[in-house]
């Protein structure tokens, strides 16, 4: 259908096209076309119905039902005018998925069930956008599978006579996966497995898959986990030749080397970590200097050191990216031989670092600041508990170096947050369990002034490297930088109390050095204004006009709902309304924490980000050249992808423990808090537990409520009765299911 060659009857044809283009999911006969296109005589009738048989013919729409046909977009993409995008499917339960554009600028596309094409979870894809209603979200169907995002599956075998399925354990696949008998490789019914999908043809209703890996037993506790790392595609265990390298790597330091380094050794120095921690990242040097000024170290596992850029064991750490933190286990970055023993800030042994040291007065400004490689010796391995007991007035080891060091960094909180930092709540979940890994209960990590003292110091850290790099960033002719250093070398920048950096260096050419930064993009306006009205109607307001309002709004908002029943749910939603913060060559800023220039420096044994960080800064220090800024962004761009799964893979170990935990509860009764509404029934979030389950709106007995979506509540039709965000309720546990990580509740009282 070339403009330069149409002729009366193809221009008529694409008239009817149009037609099913602006309506791709409905059904259409002739004299429906006709209608729309106001053609509603015997003529006009004859002609649309000639024109959908060409159109036919051409496989350009498709019979449905009887003489009805809809818009075959596969074959009439081409002969279509409207626009095209591309992007990443986030697939729901229910088969329908969002697409996430790769142009950061476009809003998230619907896709109906039936517009899928066969693509799946995490699938790169082309999307034909149908033309936007008014009051409605884009739309689209997806035309072309880019690349597949994955192609391991795990799940559960279910074998019934001749047919074979896996069911999935994920709820992004929203189809069961066929296994012909031949490609069951010993896998039995009900066994836990993974399978790597080989085909999806056409004609198939599901994709067709092969067991690769036999997990074991549903229930048992290790497949479960390793089930979960298998669905996010995480390896199980460390190639051989990763372990070999590792295992080569002596313990003792090299005397040439500490002679390099700036020694800390006769320095007092603690780690504070959790109680069940074993690798230390991190650890924090104290002493008084002559002029009163404070002399704080911050000193990190020179992980960089250890780890060759051409080494078996680097390329394993890219590939990772991260350490994963499941329930019951630790899935580290580096073998256990470099996270728990070589690198690891353990006390009364000598380790190498990478540091940054800060000369601090009594309010917390920063003077003087140095950065380079460092020997250390621990003196006390601190738990976040024992930190918090001297915190509160117990005697213990160095007790006036942790009180001086809580006493700064109160000063350094207080300073971010008046400076536009808003202070997130998170709520973590943790369980106790017993020897077989069950849990026998569910708590809530509670973060006191020990855990903030740690993280004060550490975001210095970050925020200052940074901003070291950019001032850094005076070229001179040969494009090197023109400081250099040697390794035990002061290398020092003076900052002026009010936070300002001054510098000796003579004011040559600035050009940016290429840098790995972590960045926080401004809220979407959009989603703001949805949050601001949302907590409006439960009682709270926000000022989104300014940056300053913003995150004073979120501040007092988080301090006006602590300990009230929706105080959860709306830091969760508070959460989710922002951007998300992910690693950049390019610098935008920290917007939650209000800083112009941020970065990852203080974890480099859990975090490969860190360890680039590392490597970026010791390049530069030593006057070599600029990095290849497109190798930084595409290790950027994995890592945050890295990062992400993780995160989700925990997210997922949670929920299974959770359902484990209420599995043996059935029938016994918990106070929630309803933390959402939907069409299908009530979600309520135990109070003691913060366990999730729904309550189906056919369970509430003695009328028939309906979603009253714009007001976040469910009302009765009949009694006018309401159950709405917040409300405080009391439920029995109905039913567990492991598999789907799922819990069904009945509602009890009501008790607002």
């Amino acid at each position: 259908m070339k403009k330069d060659k149409e002729n009366p009857e193809e221009k008529f044809q694409k008239k009817v096209l149009e037609i099913f283009s602006k309506h791709p999911n409905e059904a259409l006969n002739y004299r429906q076309v006709a209608g729309r296109l106001q053609m509603n005589n015997k003529e006009g009738q004859r002609n649309v119905k000639e024109a959908m048989r060409v159109l036919h013919e051409k496989r350009y729409i498709k019979p449905i039902q009887r003489r009805k046909y809809r818009l075959s977009l596969w074959h009439a993409k081409e002969a279509l005018p409207q626009s095209y995008m591309t992007g990443i499917v986030d697939m729901k339960q229910t088969g329908k998925a969002y697409i996430i554009p790769d142009d950061k600028n476009l809003e998230d596309i619907f896709i109906a069930s039936n517009n899928t094409n066969h693509a799946l979870h995490g699938d790169h894809v082309k999307v034909f956008l149908f033309p936007q209603r008014k009051d409605h979200k884009p739309e689209g169907q997806i035309v072309e599978i880019l690349e597949r995002g994955k192609r391991q599956v795990v799940g559960m075998i279910q074998i019934n006579g001749p047919y074979i399925f896996l069911i999935p354990d994920s709820p992004f696949m929203p189809v069961d996966v066929f296994i012909y008998e031949k490609d069951l490789h010993g896998a039995r019914n009900g066994e836990k497995v993974i399978v790597n999908i080989k085909d999806w043809p056409a004609r198939f209703n599901n994709p067709v898959g092969e067991v690769v890996q036999i997990l074991g037993e549903v229930g048992d506790n290790d497949v479960e986990m390793q089930s979960i790392l298998a669905e996010f595609e995480f390896p199980l265990a460390f190639p051989k030749e990763v372990e070999d390298e590792a295992d080569k790597i002596p313990m003792e330091i090299p005397k040439s080397e500490i002679k390099k380094r700036r020694d800390f050794r006769k320095v007092t120095t603690i780690t504070i970590d959790p109680a069940d921690a074993k690798d230390f990242d991190d650890a924090i040097s104290f002493q008084k200097l002559k002029n009163d000024n404070y002399e704080v170290g911050v000193h990190i596992a020179d992980v960089s050191f250890y780890v060759d850029m051409h080494s078996k064991l680097e390329e394993e750490a890219y590939k990772r990216a991260t350490s994963i933190y499941l329930v019951d286990r630790t899935i580290p970055m580096l073998p256990e031989r470099l996270s728990n023993g070589v690198c690891s800030l353990r006390p009364n042994e000598e380790k190498l670092c990478f540091s940054a040291v800060f000369e601090m007065n009594e309010k917390a400004e920063v003077l003087n600041e140095w950065y380079g490689r460092t020997v250390i010796c621990s003196d006390r391995r601190y738990a976040y508990e024992e930190a918090q007991s001297i915190i509160e007035g117990e005697d213990g080891d160095f007790k006036d170096e942790i009180l001086t060091l809580n006493k700064l960094a109160k000063s350094m909180r207080d300073k971010r947050f008046k400076n536009g930092a808003i202070n997130f709540h998170s709520t973590e979940v943790r369980f106790k369990l017993d020897e077989k890994a069950r849990p026998i209960g569910v708590y809530v990590k509670e973060s006191k002034e020990a855990n903030h003292l740690i993280e004060e110091f550490m975001l210095l850290a970050n925020k200052r490297v940074a901003e070291f790099i950019n001032h850094l960033s005076k070229q001179d002719g040969d494009g090197h930088a023109a400081l250099a250093m040697t390794d035990s070398s002061p290398v020092t920048r003076r900052s002026s109390p009010d936070g300002h950096a001054t510098s000796s260096l003579a004011k040559t050419k600035r050009k940016a050095l290429p840098f790995v930064y972590r960045i926080h993009d401004e809220p979407n306006p959009e989603k703001l204004a949805v949050f601001a009205e949302f907590v409006q109607k439960l009682g709270y307001q926000m000022n989104t006009k300014t940056r300053k309002g913003i995150a004073k709004s979120y501040n007092q908002l988080f301090l006006d709902i602590a300990g009230k029943g929706e105080e959860n749910m709306i830091e969760t939603i508070a959460v989710r309304t922002m951007s998300k913060a992910y690693y950049s060559t390019q610098n935008i800023g920290h917007y939650g924490l209000a800083f112009p220039f941020y970065t990852h420096f203080t974890s480099p044994i859990r975090r490969y980000p860190d360890v680039m960080v590392h490597r970026l800064l010791a390049q530069y220090l030593d006057g070599g050249k600029a990095a290849n800024a497109e190798d930084l962004e595409e290790r950027c761009k994995h890592s945050s992808n890295m990062e992400k799964k993780a995160a989700d893979a925990e997210r997922v170990s949670i929920k299974y423990k959770q359902a484990e935990y209420l599995k043996d509860k059935i029938g016994e009764t918990f106070e929630g808090v309803i933390s959402g509404v939907s069409k299908w029934g009530i979600y309520v979030e135990l109070d003691e537990t913060k366990c999730e389950g729904m309550v189906p709106l056919k369970t509430l007995e003695g009328d028939y409520y309906f979603l009253d979506e714009e007001n976040y509540r469910v009302v009765g039709e009949r009694t006018g009765r309401v159950y709405k965000l917040g409300d405080v309720v009391t439920i029995k546990v109905q039913s567990v299911d492991l598999i789907k990580k799922q819990m069904s509740f009945t509602l009890v009282k009501n008790l607002r």
